[in-house]
């Protein structure tokens, strides 16, 4: 167990490093992250179960702020539950339903949601670096949260909100963050990525019909193959993207 934190103390001060302060937004500036707190949990796969358990929909599970890095949560269900500023570095949520749960600014770094429904979930100032949503139904979603070189390979971002937030600048642009990201098959059709950051980002593939791409920051970013039909592009930086074999009439391209 203790070979284990380590390990994965190790990934999350790699992942720290190599995000920067940029990368997750303001966010990682005079942590510890190789602290207990950022590497291990403070409840098991038992313990959670019986808390989301005792939920009802007027008490939804609340586990806000908890340490449940590493832990095993495939599978549970955590729909309309509370995960503000908790610690889910290297955990496992696949399969998990997370359907309009709370994750706002909280840690999933290296995390595992794969095939796990987070459609209408608010995850404001997460930070997902290297998390993995291979298949994961993110609709809906409220996600501007860093997701740099997160996988997201056929995963469901419909009508998904990774915009900035205007409103709330004093720390800095909150936005999705899709750096590195991989993308391809994607359904983000008529989602809002307006003022976004998605350089190097693969949409190769992906279905962006009908999506908000003002302003996108998308250098070095990958559209081969991807559906455009109606997606807007008005002032999006597209230095040295590539645009070759996209399919459909975008706007202002």
């Amino acid at each position: 167990m203790k070979r284990a934190m380590l390990m994965l103390a190790g990934l999350v001060l790699a992942t720290s490093v190599a995000a920067g302060s940029a990368g997750a937004q303001g966010m990682l500036s005079g942590l510890d992250m190789t602290s207990e707190r950022m590497t291990e949990a403070e409840l098991t796969r038992e313990e959670v179960a019986g808390i989301l358990r005792r939920a009802t929909d007027d008490a939804p599970a609340d586990l806000s702020r908890k340490s449940l890095n590493g832990l095993d949560l495939s599978g549970l269900d955590f729909s309309n539950a509370r995960l503000t500023a908790a610690y889910l570095n290297g955990t496992n949520f696949s399969g998990a339903r997370l359907e309009g749960a709370k994750l706002d600014q909280s840690w999933g770094m290296k995390a595992n949601f794969v095939g796990a429904d987070l459609s209408g979930a608010s995850l404001f100032q997460a930070q997902l670096m290297d998390a993995d949503f291979t298949g994961a139904d993110l609709s809906g979603a409220r996600l501007a949260a860093d997701l740099s070189r997160a996988t997201l390979v056929d995963a469901d971002l419909s009508r998904a909100d990774l915009s900035a937030d205007m409103r709330n600048q004093s720390m800095g642009l909150m936005r999705g963050v899709l750096n590195s990201a991989d993308l391809s098959g994607a359904d983000l059709s008529e989602a809002n990525l307006s003022r976004a950051a998605a350089e190097f980002a693969d949409f190769s593939g992906a279905s962006l019909e009908g999506a908000d791409l003002t302003r996108l920051e998308a250098a070095g970013a990958q559209f081969g193959g991807a559906t455009v039909e109606g997606a807007n592009f008005a002032d999006a930086d597209l230095r040295s993207a590539k645009l070759d074999g996209m399919v459909g009439k975008p706007k202002n391209l």
